[in-house]
């Protein structure tokens, strides 16, 4: 049965009005794991016609949620960061991004970045979905073609975050 992102946005506003916590935030990771093995879903709102690093397909008016399509070409590395004072769901359509989880060992202040060391890093492959609650930092990292839908517990663009620089684990 194929989803619409009409459909999806609706079940996210449900699922975050009944636990807008971590909960509700893993029940939003698992009903975008179906929609992202969905054809029509993901040909909908990441087919070839969509070429935007960063597409707002869907903004919540009441709570401030955002559904994202990113599509990345070629070869990229982000730094660590979070998601300043929200959260973020990757969801993997198309290609693999390798996630990298670290560990804060300084904080950013004073205009400085923050430390970090790598805790762990894993693929992310087509029908994965992960949660990043507040002040988790990861990095994304893809060698071609990647395809996500990104929920952002509020609209990025605008936020200011802290910087870091990583370190070797120790």
């Amino acid at each position: 049965m194929a989803t619409s992102l009409k459909e999806f946005a609706a079940e996210c506003h449900r699922l975050l009005s009944e636990n807008p916590g971590p909960e509700g935030r893993e029940t939003v990771r698992q009903a975008l794991e179906k929609a992202l093995v969905d054809e029509a879903f993901v040909a909908e709102n990441l087919g070839p016609d969509n070429d935007s690093p960063r597409k707002v397909l869907f903004e919540d008016p009441e709570l401030g949620f955002c559904i994202l399509a990113h599509v990345r070409t070629g070869a990229d590395e982000s730094k660590p960061h979070d998601h300043g004072p929200t959260w973020a769901i990757y969801g993997q359509a198309v290609g693999v991004t390798e996630m990298t989880d670290w560990r804060k060992l300084k904080p950013a202040e004073d205009g400085k970045p923050g430390v970090v060391e790598p805790v762990q890093t894993y693929p992310l492959k087509p029908g994965m979905a992960k949660v990043y609650n507040e002040g988790e930092l990861h990095s994304p990292r893809r060698e071609g073609e990647t395809r996500l839908i990104r929920i952002e517990g509020q609209n990025m663009a605008t936020v200011k975050r802290d910087c870091y620089e990583a370190v070797a684990a120790s």
